[in-house]
């Protein structure tokens, strides 16, 4: 007699977050005990952050529902309307699939909509790389721990970050050390060429290159232009110097639409591409350049210069406070939002030996692949029952 496959609702509203999700997608698809089914939201459906759920069409993934948002101010407001919204959405969608688990990836407003929805429907929720810690003033730690109290189960992508959700009183049962999905298909070689990302991009082997992206902060967001301005300073200077620039969109939270006109001015500056999105897999093929080559740096304020440089020993220069407190690799250099501090630092990725080298062999605290399956195994055998949806605290 064949088993009922479990249903997994999962969830992206972010090209970011979706790179990291793919992995696990992925596997899910593959295992036979599971049965996903995909709801998207967000930046995914705006063609001004790049109508990125082209991308996962193109991966061969089927979408079962969306979650389209009327325009919304860019200010906090507007991203609270959107929030509602988007548990509106998905309340109606999750109600319509029936899920078994509710799948969530990270710390954003689009997956906290995702974590209200699911367990207020009481569907057990799960929850990727909770018990991270970041102090930068982008929100994300106080909607990551509020989905870990939230979510019935919670998959760490590393060991420091499955001790914080033991701290915060889960219960150990639900709480499984995983690693970081994206780095499954990076171990697989599943990206990029170095020379297709080389003709793709138009790109000059012998010369230094910069891949640059920088979110604003949500609780600065009015300074959002103000602290991207030393950047794009320090960025025009090494165009002029010979450097190749290669300009990503940010996120769509509050200050980003301010940054993206910003940006517009850039766009016919020699030296120096400007583009929506490079998508997954030119993204890491890009990166894998950078770091085989030992010519430039992935420089902004992204938590991908964190979590995806070191495997592919790409130096990365984290500018500003976004990412202050996160666990980081050492090659990992920060600065402030100064023009020649961030000058320096790009410079010091190319110039110097003894860092690249570092760089190449530094430890990577967030695993070496395998997550997906690891994860896909535990949504397949978790005994299901009230005793997944009763949560106990343990002090």
């Amino acid at each position: 007699m064949l088993m009922e496959r479990r249903r997994i609702a999962v969830f992206t509203g972010t090209r970011a977050e979706y790179g990291l999700l793919y992995p696990v997608l992925r596997a899910i698809d593959r295992d036979p005990r599971l049965d996903y089914r995909l709801l998207v939201g967000g930046a995914h459906l705006q063609e001004a952050f790049g109508g990125t759920v082209s991308e996962i069409l193109a991966d061969g993934l089927q979408v079962h529902g969306t979650v389209d948002l009327p325009p919304v101010q860019d200010t906090l407001a507007g991203s609270t309307r959107a929030l509602g919204l988007t548990i509106v959405g998905l309340g109606d969608l999750l109600a319509r699939e029936r899920p078994d688990f509710v799948l969530v990836y990270g710390d954003r407003t689009e997956s906290m909509a995702a974590v209200l929805a699911g367990t207020q429907m009481n569907l057990p929720t799960a929850h990727i790389e909770g018990g991270d810690y970041t102090e930068g003033g982008a929100l994300d730690d106080s909607l990551r721990h509020a989905m870990t109290k939230l979510a019935h189960v919670h998959f760490a992508t590393n060991a420091q970050a499955r001790d914080r959700i033991l701290k915060l009183g889960e219960e150990p049962w639900r709480v499984f050390d995983v690693g970081l999905p994206a780095l499954d298909l990076i171990r697989e070689g599943r990206f990029a060429a170095p020379e297709a990302v080389l003709a793709d991009l138009g790109l000059d082997a012998e010369r230094p290159v910069a891949l640059f992206c920088q979110h604003s902060v949500a609780t600065e967001f009015e300074a959002a232009v103000l602290q991207v301005e030393p950047s794009l300073r320090a960025l025009e200077r090494l165009a002029a110097e010979g450097w190749q620039v290669i300009i990503t969109y940010p996120n769509n939270d509050a200050g980003g639409r301010a940054i993206i006109e910003r940006l517009a001015a850039l766009q016919d500056l020699p030296g120096i591409t400007l583009t929506r999105s490079l998508g997954r897999h030119r993204f890491h093929g890009l990166l894998n350049v950078i770091g085989r080559l030992g010519r430039g740096c992935l420089a902004g304020n992204s938590s991908a210069g964190l979590k995806e440089t070191p495997i592919f020993g790409c130096p990365a220069v984290n500018i500003g406070s976004r990412q202050q407190g996160r666990m980081r690799a050492a090659n990992v250099l920060d600065v402030p939002y100064e023009e020649e501090a961030i000058l320096q630092a790009m410079r010091r990725c190319v110039d110097d030996a003894e860092f690249r080298a570092l760089c190449r062999t530094c430890f990577n605290p967030y695993g070496e692949g395998q997550a997906g399956p690891r994860i896909a195994d535990v949504l397949a055998t978790l005994p299901m029952g009230q005793a997944l949806v009763r949560k106990k605290m343990t002090f």
